[in-house]
């Protein structure tokens, strides 16, 4: 059976338990990738997910390079993750209507992670 098949069929998941994985792709990817949802961690690797922080970080601080636009205070210093996602206005915008959204639907409020894990740098 392929990975198709097994992501698929009945035996894969338990009726009522939530799924142990997370499946992505994208255009221009050679293949799916399996996420292990406890670790964040590919399956087949065992290497962290093209979509974990660090990965996304990566991607977006070398467009942000490549603009020319700075952040207040960056140029002579890296950012870090927090930082850099403090500073993307549209993003603060859209996030705090998101959380307003759910309370108003009576879907709760949005769990925040620890800060410690928006607290790091990249290594160049």
């Amino acid at each position: 059976q392929g990975e198709r098949e097994r992501l698929s069929s009945a035996e894969y998941q338990q009726p009522g338990k939530a799924s142990c994985v997370s499946v992505n792709w994208t255009l221009g990817d050679s293949q799916l990738e399996v996420v292990n949802t406890a670790t964040g961690q590919r399956r087949d690797s065992g290497t962290p997910s093209r979509l974990c922080k660090r990965a996304l970080f990566t991607r977006w601080n070398r467009l942000y390079r490549k603009s020319g636009i700075h952040v207040s205070g960056s140029v002579e210093r890296q950012l870090m993750y927090c930082e850099a996602k403090m500073a993307a206005r549209s993003y603060q915008t859209v996030k705090q209507q998101w959380f307003r959204s759910l309370q108003e639907m009576g879907l709760g409020t949005w769990v925040k992670k620890p800060p410690e894990q928006e607290q790091f740098l990249l290594s160049d």
